[in-house]
């Protein structure tokens, strides 16, 4: 994304030249192609499913106009992360703008109620967003939030209690609305007044910003949202009384005291009205969407049932699928290029979140549910940078603890047959209604009331990477080569396992010691029925060859984490060069499989002491032919490199020994920039000695924090009490999991996994281990 020079022409628009005559035009002159000029979330294929009724435009006009709706429409998740890193060129100052304008009798019933709602921390520009922000963070830090957990638990084993024995329930109308309003007005110090009341006063709020209310419709909603105005002001002033009481809001009372030109009273009363709805709302329908997501995909209910350390991450991949927030929305205050697409200043823009969440540049094979996904956590739901959800470890804990509670004590619950419907409008979504039901005959606690006793211990916080492994079966082993065996691994149970792309691996444990180590997938991206390894002995093993060597044999269950792909291939490119030594050829192989598939120009260099201990060789011969250039040292041939012409656009992708990878770093000083990708076996340094920490600024530039990292503290540590989310797995700077970018600054490494020429860009780090080697480091976060 940059800033535009000048406006599109017709004859510029990077999407559909071609469309009628009399096609509409963007504000930039730019013809409305049909699919856009059909655009309208409000239709009902939007409401049941906004990335599918999406997908065009993600697939082919990433960026449009919508004349319908007077919005610009971004779909992808580059762009709309891009969006909200930028909150000053994309001001979110139109968020809670009603995106159906009233008209004059609904207006005149709001202001006979006084109603005045102000900026909140949704909607406010800098530099009054930030200050008021960090005054307000302290209570929902993971810290603060533990103490809200006896609640809600007691919350919900008393609702689950109300009809476990009826057989059938309305989870919506008994439970899932009302346990996280309660939660919510906990938290935010408001007693708990008529439920009903205010499930219809926030129903109101959602419909009057993010609706379309016809006109007969208006005057109603706007009397509900008046009341709902009201009450707000009537329940902050008893607050007043006694400020000392816990609770959000009491808090801000009291920090009004020290800040009172940043926590003023027409703020305390809009945040009062908004942090009610926004408290509560998005987690009840973010707990209903997942409920009705797993029991329409029964293996992924029957893994939670089994084993409740899975739900963390269950927890992050519904929200990621079939999230509360379907679009957020901003205000372009400059002209500016969002996907190619020139953007006037003064656009509104609606940023389809969920869309970005089934983006299949960002989340291999988008559309598949899986509650192991590896990076389930990068979905955009909460949104992300300075304006990221507040709120979003407290509806992680509380969708955890239901879940939990209903795989327990129902796990042979189902969906009973019914059409589900929506609340209309561009935003907020979850059913109205879920209706299930299940034989009370064969509730567990009837036989064994240990099934009352909470499993699944809570994680306020992004999921830890190290918890989420999947089962799979030795299906069969190849001697593949020269100490090389080949494996196939396939699901105990014969479904499908996760489709992946190419240069993905899989983490595999390796004993009972739990030994984790790495393997490329090297079969077809396109066979989900299994995923292919391919182990070389190593003569100085650390255990993880050597184990598989030794005990790995058909029908044997191993325990492995991922597919995870930090080594993608570009599919966009015009042509690739690939490079491989050794068993370096495992991800390289999938590669060009993908490239040949694709139709793509390619060619494979691969390296190898001789053909016996050359793995894949017969097949990468019968699929490439004169595509693919072999160099044997027994044979007296070498890649010198010499024959490797990369032009501009060719990206050269390697994977071999160090000495290999050394090499190609050396030539590809005379190429293009940014044309090599490597992917080494293994760290070539050692973890530094952890004795002589030393405090350290950091400072996050999407989030517009400053932070300090004490000696004797991690990186990751206070990122997280400051609720910045960096996903985690081993937390001792082996698996990678917790890497950040790094923009200026100089890094002390610590880890055992990026190698010497990654250590030296020093664009990156792990927030587990590594440190600042000077004063102050700027982040990408």
């Amino acid at each position: 994304m940059s800033d535009a020079t000048e406006p599109n022409r017709v004859g510029q628009c990077p999407f559909h030249q071609a469309v009628a005559q009399d096609a509409p035009l963007t504000p930039t002159g730019c013809p409305v192609s049909p699919r856009a000029s059909a655009f309208d979330p409000f239709e009902d294929g939007y409401q049941q499913d906004p990335p599918e009724y999406v997908r065009w435009a993600r697939e082919q006009e990433p960026v449009f106009y919508s004349p319908k709706l007077g919005y610009w429409v971004v779909t992808r998740y580059d762009d709309i992360k891009a969006v909200f890193r930028d909150n000053l060129t994309f001001s979110p100052s139109i968020a809670l703008e009603k995106i159906t304008p009233t008209g004059p009798e609904a207006n005149a019933v709001l202001a006979s109620y006084g109603y005045a709602m102000n900026r909140t921390l949704v909607n406010e520009d800098e530099p009054a967003h930030m200050p008021r922000r960090r005054a307000l963070m302290e209570p929902f830090t993971p810290e603060a939030l533990k103490q809200h957990e006896p609640l809600v638990r007691r919350l919900a084993r008393e609702y689950v209690d109300r009809f476990i024995d009826d057989g059938h329930a309305d989870l919506v109308d008994q439970m899932l609305w009302e346990v996280p309003l309660t939660v919510a007005l906990h938290f935010l110090g408001v007693p708990e007044e008529d439920m009903d009341m205010l499930r219809q006063y926030s129903i109101a709020h959602t419909v009057n910003t993010w609706g379309r209310p016809q006109p007969h419709e208006q005057v109603q909603v706007a009397r509900a949202v008046g009341k709902f105005w009201q009450f707000a002001g009537k329940v902050l002033e008893k607050m007043r009384e006694d400020p000392g009481n816990p609770g959000w809001m009491q808090y801000g009372i009291r920090k009004q005291k020290a800040l009172p030109e940043v926590v003023t009273d027409s703020y305390l009363h809009s945040m009062m009205m908004a942090g009610i709805v926004a408290a509560h709302e998005t987690t009840a329908n973010a707990t209903a969407n997942a409920l009705k997501l797993l029991l329409e995909h029964p293996d992924a209910w029957r893994d939670l049932c089994e084993d409740p350390s899975l739900i963390p991450n269950a927890v992050e991949e519904c929200l990621r699928h079939n999230g509360s927030i379907a679009a957020w929305r901003r205000l372009a205050t400059k002209d500016v290029t969002i996907g190619g697409v020139d953007i006037p200043a003064g656009a509104k823009l609606l940023i389809v979140t969920s869309s970005a969440n089934h983006d299949e540049r960002r989340f291999d094979d988008a559309d598949c549910f899986d509650i192991r996904r590896d990076n389930a956590g990068d979905h955009l739901t909460f949104g992300y940078g300075a304006h990221q959800c507040m709120g979003k470890n407290l509806a992680r804990m509380e969708m955890q603890i239901l879940l939990d509670e209903f795989t327990r004590r129902l796990p042979h619950m189902r969906l009973a047959k019914q059409r589900f419907t929506y609340v209309p409008n561009t935003s907020f979504r979850g059913p109205e209604h879920l209706c299930v039901e299940w034989d009370p005959m064969l509730n567990p606690e009837r036989a064994d009331r240990a099934a009352l006793t909470p499993r699944a211990a809570v994680r306020i916080g992004e999921p830890s990477a190290q918890a989420v492994t999947r089962t799979v079966t030795i299906a069969s082993i190849d001697q593949a080569a020269h100490d090389i065996i080949r494996i196939r691994l396939e699901a105990p149970d014969g479904r499908a396992l996760p489709r992946w792309t190419p240069g993905a691996h899989i983490d595999v444990e390796c004993g009972s010691a739990g030994l984790l180590r790495q393997y490329s997938l090297c079969g077809d991206p396109m066979d989900a029925r299994a995923f292919e390894i391919a182990v070389l002995r190593e003569p100085n093993s650390r255990g993880g060859s050597a184990w598989l060597h030794a005990h790995a044999k058909v029908g044997l269950s191993l325990r492995i984490r991922g597919p995870r792909n930090h080594f993608r291939f570009d599919e966009q490119a015009r042509k690739a060069i690939f490079v491989a030594g050794g068993i370096g050829i495992t991800p390289i192989s999938a590669m060009a499989h993908r490239a040949k598939a694709l139709g793509l120009d390619y060619e494979l260099h691969y390296s190898g002491r001789s053909r016996a201990s050359m793995v894949l060789l017969d097949e990468l011969v019968q699929q490439h032919g004169a595509r693919l250039h072999l160099y044997v040292s027994q044979e007296g041939t070498r890649n010198t490199l010499d024959a490797l012409r990369v032009e501009p656009g060719t990206p050269v992708y390697a994977c071999g020994p160090a000495r290999l990878l050394d090499a190609l770093e050396l030539a590809s000083a005379a190429w293009p920039a940014d044309s090599l990708r490597i992917e080494r076996f293994a760290s070539v340094l050692t973890p530094l000695d952890h004795t002589h920490d030393q405090a350290f600024e950091v400072e996050l530039e999407d989030s517009a924090l400053q932070l300090t990292v004490p000696a004797g503290q991690t990186l990751l540590g206070v990122l997280r009490k400051h609720n910045v989310d960096v996903p985690s797995g081993c937390e001792e700077g082996l698996c990678g999991s917790c890497e950040v970018h790094v923009l200026a600054g100089e890094v002390e490494h610590r880890d055992a996994v990026l190698s010497k020429s990654e250590r030296e860009s020093n664009t990156r780090m792990m927030a587990c281990c590594s440190r600042a080697k000077g004063g102050k480091l700027v982040l990408e976060l």
